[in-house]
């Protein structure tokens, strides 16, 4: 089963393997669940890059409240955001894939008591991001996708 995007474009082949062997796994399989990290789910997000346009698929840790999304660019704790942020910033209309289920949102970053709100869910889901968070002088940044239709 091959990936086919809702949103118009051209999908970019990911670089990094660890990340393409997991998206080959959800493409034969045909759900995210297929996938864990540390035993727990992801989604894939599909953003459009600022640049080049090309569609990037971005697999991260699974943050769901009432069908929105806590999207969190920890990088690991990095010293600087991840590549897509930037991306999510420029073009917020995002895909999601959690399970079988496909969207299209809208993203936007999050800063006082909503950041908060959602960033104890993230750590709720994925406690490692607190760990992360004490690795960076940057605050990590969170946005909430909120659905606008589903996909299929």
């Amino acid at each position: 089963m091959t990936f086919k995007s809702a949103l118009p474009g051209e999908i970019a082949e990911e670089k990094t393997e660890w990340v393409r062997g997991q998206l080959e796994t959800i493409d034969k399989t045909g759900t995210t669940e297929s996938v864990q990290v540390m035993d727990r789910p992801i989604v894939v997000y599909t953003i459009r890059g600022r640049k080049s346009g090309l569609l990037r698929r971005v697999p991260l840790m699974r943050v769901e409240h009432d069908g929105s999304y806590g999207v969190v660019a920890s990088k690991g704790g990095a010293p600087e955001h991840p590549a897509w942020y930037h991306n999510l910033q420029a073009n917020p209309e995002v895909e999601v894939q959690d399970g079988t289920t496909q969207l299209i949102g809208i993203a936007r970053e999050l800063s006082g008591p909503e950041r908060e709100q959602w960033w104890d869910r993230a750590v709720a889901a994925y406690p490692e991001y607190a760990n992360y968070q004490t690795k960076t002088d940057r605050q990590i940044p969170v946005f909430v996708v909120e659905p606008v239709r589903t996909v299929g």
